[in-house]
């Protein structure tokens, strides 16, 4: 995977970015089903992410998965990507699930991506112009998220330097961070609303199946179906 050319370019100018994907969860208000399955013109949702996010350059991927690992892993495996085993106890948690993934990215990195799973219309294009606009960020600044209608969307982008996995109390992977520290954050506003699609609910699945003019096959689940879930 190549690396995002910083302030437009040079060999001194890289910019290196890891990517945490979040596919932990359980897909409660979806029906109990493993929502990175889902299928897109055939596609699994969470392939098609991780083929997007390297045709954007990025350097490294973590996937971190709980519920339904046994499901989401053969799907997955052959990619270069490094992926972490949540124990049961964490599953629910995404602050653990991003802590766990930054925690397993290896390489020198300038920045961190937290990409949510269950978002089905990002491309490689939208993950490029939302590192360029952290990229071209004030001085100051150490993580970015697209605003769509005042409406936060994902994925958000941290400068890898705030990570300290050791002090909870600085935690850049906790939500309060944002909070906690608005003089930090860019909001970047933009009117690309792929950044605010998600598939949480039936209601959600129905439109994102109206906007591309397909149906989305859903995934089984093979826990519902033998009690786990």
């Amino acid at each position: 995977m190549g690396c995002i050319l910083k302030g437009g370019g040079g060999l001194y100018n890289r910019l290196t970015i890891g990517a945490v994907v979040l596919a932990a969860g359980q897909g409660s208000r979806l029906g109990y089903l493993p929502k990175s399955l889902i299928e897109i013109g055939g596609i699994p949702m969470i392939r098609r992410q991780l083929i997007a996010l390297s045709g954007a350059g990025i350097d490294e991927v973590v996937v971190v998965l709980g519920h339904y690992g046994d499901q989401i892993r053969p799907v997955i495996e052959e990619f270069p990507i490094t992926i972490v085993d949540l124990p049961e106890k964490s599953w629910s948690s995404q602050r653990i699930s991003v802590r766990e993934g930054v925690a397993a990215l290896h390489g020198k990195l300038d920045a961190v991506l937290v990409v949510p799973s269950d978002m089905p219309l990002l491309g490689g294009q939208d993950y490029i112009d939302l590192i360029s606009a952290f990229k071209s960020r004030e001085d100051g600044i150490c993580m970015a998220r697209p605003v769509v209608s005042e409406q936060p969307g994902n994925p958000v982008v941290f400068d890898h330097s705030i990570v300290d996995l050791g002090n909870k109390s600085n935690d850049p992977m906790c939500r309060s961070w944002w909070k906690h520290h608005p003089t930090e954050c860019l909001a970047w506003r933009t009117d690309n609303s792929r950044y605010v699609v998600d598939l949480d609910t039936p209601e959600d699945v129905a439109e994102v199946e109206k906007r591309l003019g397909q149906s989305l096959r859903m995934p089984c689940n093979s826990e519902a179906r033998s009690g786990v879930a």
